[in-house]
Parts: C-alpha cells; sequence; structure tokens
C-alpha cells in the first residue's frame, strides 16, 4: 500500500465553492429544497449509509406511477415523428448514455453535449451540464420533450397530439389513474413528466464492487490494485476527490436529509483557445447563462459510478476513453497543437485550483483504472426494473 492509510468511504468534498450562480438558479434551487422531502413509504433498497433520495412534496412515490413512468421513457410516442424515446440517448446498457460523443434528436439535430448518463440521478440538485436552474427532473424532461434549439424529441406546439396519443394506447388510461388517483382525468403532459421523473429516481446503483467492500462488508469485493487506486484518488497529489468525492463521487449532491444542497462547476482546462481559459462556442458552460467571464467553461463534475459503461466523457464527449481522462487531469489541462481550438490548457487562468497535473508510473496508472472499474454496476446495467417494458 505504498505506507499510506487506507481511506475507505470518501467523505464529501471539502474544496471551494465554484462561480456564484445565477440568482434565479439560487431561488429556484431554494424553492426545490423546501418542496422536498424523504419518503419513508417507497423502498429505496439502499444499502446502510446511503440516504434516500429527496423527492418532491408533488410528486410522492408510488409503483404505478414508476411503472408508468419506465413504459413513458421507453414509449416513441414522445417524439413528434415518432422515432425516439428519452432511451434512445439513454441506454440502459451503457449507464443510460449513448456511447456518441454528442446526442442526436429526432429529426437529426445534434445536440452541442455529451448525453450525460442517468446514474443516481435521483441526487443531483442541478440538472445537465451547466444549468443552475434545472433544479429538479421534473423541469429537466421538459427540456428534450419540448425543445427547440436542438430539437430533441421534437414535440414542440403539439401538446394536444401527445395527449391524444397516449389517450390512444390501451395501457395507459388505467396506469395514469392508478399512478395519480382522484384526477377525473389523470392524462396529462404534467403528470406524464412526474411519471418519468419518478421513474428516474429509481435509477440507483449501489451494488459495485466498491459498494459491496465499503457498504456491505465484503472484503474480498475490491482487488488490492483497486485499494492503490483509492489511496490515490484519495491522495493530495492526484486531487480526484475534490471533486469526484461523496457517496455518488460527485461535488454536487441533495438528498432527503440536505439542508443546503452542494452546488459546484468547474474549468477542467479542457480548452484554452485564447490564453485566457476561453472555450468554444456554444459550449462554453455556465458562461452561457450568466456571462460573467469567471464562469467560462465552468460545468457540473457528473458523478464516477459506471464509468467505464459512459464513454466518451466530457461535456462534448471529446476524451475517448479512461487512459485519455488520466493523460489530461495529469498534464494539468488539455494540449491542443493545431486547428481553430488549439490552445494549452494547463495554462488556463481559468482552471480548478486543483488541477495542478501529477506523474504516474504504469503500475498506478493500472491501479487508478482498476478503482474506476470497480465502480461499475452490472446489476444496475442489466436490471430488468429498468429495462424496455414494451419489447
Amino acid at each position: 500500500m505504498h505506507g499510506s492509510t487506507r481511506t475507505e468511504l470518501v467523505e464529501p468534498s471539502s474544496s471551494p465553492r465554484g462561480p456564484a450562480l445565477a440568482s434565479m438558479g439560487l431561488v429556484a434551487l431554494a424553492a426545490a429544497l423546501g418542496s422536498c422531502q424523504s419518503e419513508p413509504a417507497w423502498d429505496w433498497q439502499l444499502p446502510p449509509g446511503i440516504p434516500a433520495p429527496a423527492v418532491p412534496a408533488d410528486n410522492p412515490m408510488n409503483a404505478a406511477k414508476v411503472e408508468l413512468g419506465r413504459r413513458l421513457f421507453y414509449d416513441v410516442r414522445l417524439s413528434g415523428n415518432r422515432t425516439q424515446s428519452c432511451a434512445s440517448c439513454h441506454a440502459q446498457e451503457r449507464a443510460f448514455t449513448d456511447g456518441m460523443p454528442v446526442a442526436t434528436g429526432s429529426t437529426g439535430d445534434h445536440t452541442p453535449r455529451n448525453a450525460m448518463g442517468l446514474t443516481n440521478v435521483a441526487y443531483n440538485p442541478v440538472q445537465t451540464w451547466a444549468n443552475p436552474s434545472l433544479v429538479s427532473l421534473e423541469d429537466q424532461a421538459m427540456v428534450p420533450i419540448f425543445g427547440e434549439h436542438p430539437v430533441e424529441l421534437g414535440l414542440s406546439n403539439m401538446e394536444d397530439e401527445l395527449v391524444a396519443r397516449l389517450h390512444a394506447e390501451p395501457l395507459y388510461p388505467d396506469l395514469f389513474a392508478e399512478a395519480f388517483p382522484g384526477e377525473a382525468d389523470a392524462i396529462t403532459i404534467a403528470n406524464a413528466v412526474r411519471a418519468i421523473a419518478a421513474f428516474e429516481r429509481t435509477m440507483l446503483s449501489f451494488d459495485s464492487p466498491y459498494d459491496r467492500y465499503v457498504y456491505r462488508g465484503d472484503r474480498t469485493a475490491l482487488s488490492e490494485s483497486a485499494l492503490r487506486g483509492l489511496d490515490l484518488f484519495n491522495s493530495e497529489r492526484c486531487e480526484c476527490f475534490h471533486c469526484h468525492g461523496g457517496f455518488n463521487f460527485t461535488d454536487n449532491l441533495m438528498h432527503g436529509g440536505t439542508r443546503i444542497p452542494e452546488v459546484q462547476f468547474h474549468n477542467t482546462a479542457l480548452y484554452n483557445i485564447d490564453g485566457r481559459g476561453g472555450y468554444p462556442a456554444p459550449n462554453r458552460g455556465l458562461f452561457e447563462l450568466t456571462g460573467e467571464p469567471r464562469d467560462m467553461g465552468h460545468f457540473r463534475a457528473p458523478t464516477l459510478r459506471n464509468i467505464t459503461a459512459s464513454a466518451p466523457y466530457m461535456h462534448d464527449g471529446t476524451v475517448v476513453d479512461l487512459n485519455a481522462v488520466l493523460d489530461h487531469y495529469a498534464a494539468g489541462g488539455r494540449t491542443i497543437e493545431s486547428g481553430p481550438n488549439a490552445g494549452v490548457g494547463s495554462e488556463s487562468p481559468l482552471k480548478n485550483v486543483f488541477l495542478h497535473g501529477f506523474t504516474l508510473s504504469d503500475g498506478e496508472r493500472a491501479d487508478l483504472l482498476a478503482l474506476l472499474e470497480s465502480l461499475t454496476d452490472e446489476t444496475f446495467l442489466h436490471d430488468p426494473r429498468f429495462a424496455d417494458p414494451w419489447r
């Protein structure tokens, strides 16, 4: 163990908070937190030591709602031309990503960013890569369904058509009525969005080798290589834990017992196109919303859970594999030699203070990769509760 002290449970990051959020984001986040409650009646099937997710008071969990949400998640009726569903960009075997650098919508439009995984998405205090105003899964679901820039599912101005499609499916009238009892006509867009969000909240992943070692006491679950990798991960040399700490391996966190959500965005020196930390449009992170120069290139750190299943990496999918991820952080930022995005990321004045670079021996690299691989939860990737119910 190289004489180090093994850290078995990564504590939440104590790193300095990121840039100030837009005031609308703070207000929305406070409102969302105030309206959330832990839902003890729902069996989250969590290991000891993991808190239950927060659940909005106006969207409590029930089995019928979750099943309805699962069907809607996989239903191509939720795209204007009936060619795509939510699952088209969020495939279970890929930790609910799509394996592409950026996603392609139902009409062929490309999103500017990589489709984020949905592993443990219930614990996110903000959604997407860099929008502090999207604080709930319910809010987020509206974007791909009705958004126009770019078109994803392509249902803008087709609200009545969508409701008619749902009414026409024989399974839906009873499912909606059971999921939302007491409503005269439960088939509404608001209820469809609530059901999808409820299903997404059940996408919990806590059966990886790491989890079995840390939370279930199985001392055979992690290899010696992975344990050495855990020491490196938590070391001041590599600094990984600052942005990927806590039980969900990210410094963005909210759960049923949270008083103040942890929300942070970071510039990881992926670009430095102007020598001042610039990122190429339209992927300039939080800056796109705030207009603050200090927010340039700031994105949310996603969870590392199931990271081996969710390549390619970074907000624009330009880092192809985990070895390349380690190369990027070891160098303290990416260097692009030529072209319109040329620049030396390690010299960015806006990069995160913990991104100072490090060296790894071949053995240490293998150990870090072994740790990251130990975060893969095969049960989650193949759990029939999350699979396509229409098949």
